[in-house]
């Protein structure tokens, strides 16, 4: 059973939705990136662990939101830029949303050592250890994704970043329990640490300083939660309908879903640099004091 040959195309309303919401997020996703990573690369004077993670966060969603329009191409005509781009472009975009959550873990793993383990932080934090877990992260993302682009189908040719197969696509459970909910995990713990901790903190002289950095960590852990769970919970639903080979309309409703909830997982890309340029800036004042 093909559910999706009679129609190759979105309709009308999501691809206005794609178009409306994807430009925007096109062009303000690279002027914040580009801006934080002028900060980071050119105004500061030494680089830390969190500079490290923070510039490979804003390159892994600089390289994302560069495959946007393309995005809404595919979305608003028929593919005709070759099997090669389309591939190439998927591979860009899975491995850079996926390099972006686990960088975010890295930074609240980061912090949590900074904050609950001071006195050893400086054995087990280093610009140098920063590095590594970067290049270790990009390597292994790029060996997997290039892998899987090797023996999936589920793309055709003529309708890049549409899944039309309607087979169960195992490797993405991997993706749901590896890629987002051990991470959605880690920086729980983290953050209810950390956020303990500066409750702790009774200095009367930085309650200004403690309220910023317990928004940053609440604020940088809803937008985690905001755009990256619903798109999880798709690819969820996705598999267990392929997998009971559910109705044709019950598998369109999950496309549909699952095509708004990329909008959200799109606009981490912009969120990611407004949430983390303050954490960089204000977040470190609290975490030495006293």
């Amino acid at each position: 059973m093909d559910c999706f040959n009679t129609s190759r195309g979105l309709n009308s309303s999501l691809q206005l939705l794609n178009l409306v919401t994807s430009i925007p997020l096109f062009f303000f996703g690279l002027i914040c990136n580009f801006i934080a990573l002028w900060v980071f690369c050119c105004k500061l004077k030494k680089w830390t662990e969190m500079t490290v993670f923070m510039v490979n966060l804003i390159i892994s969603d600089i390289l994302a939101v560069l495959t946007l329009p393309f995005r809404v191409y595919a979305y608003m005509y028929t593919w005709n830029l070759g099997d090669e781009t389309c591939t190439a472009l998927l591979i860009l975009y899975y491995i850079n949303m996926y390099m972006s959550i686990f960088i975010i873990t890295a930074i609240s793993i980061d912090r949590y050592i900074a904050i609950r383990h001071p006195l050893k932080c400086k054995r087990w934090r280093s610009p140098v250890k920063a590095t590594i877990t970067c290049c270790v992260l990009w390597s292994v993302l790029i060996i997997i994704g290039v892998t899987n682009s090797l023996y999936s189908k589920d793309y055709a040719v003529d309708t890049c970043f549409q899944k039309v197969n309607t087979e169960p696509f195992a490797i993405s459970l991997v993706f749901v329990l590896l890629g987002f909910t051990l991470p959605l995990i880690i920086i729980s713990y983290c953050s209810v640490q950390v956020i303990i901790t500066l409750l702790r903190k009774n200095s009367s002289d930085a309650l200004k300083k403690k309220s910023k950095a317990l928004k940053i960590i609440i604020s940088n852990l809803v937008v985690f939660v905001i755009c990256f769970l619903p798109i999880h919970v798709g690819y969820t639903l996705r598999f267990v309908t392929d997998s009971l080979n559910a109705s044709c309309h019950t598998r369109q409703q999950i496309n549909v879903y699952i095509h708004v909830t990329t909008l959200l997982a799109n606009a981490n890309c912009v969120l990611d640099c407004v949430c983390y340029f303050f954490a960089a800036s204000e977040f470190w004042e609290i975490v030495f004091m006293n």
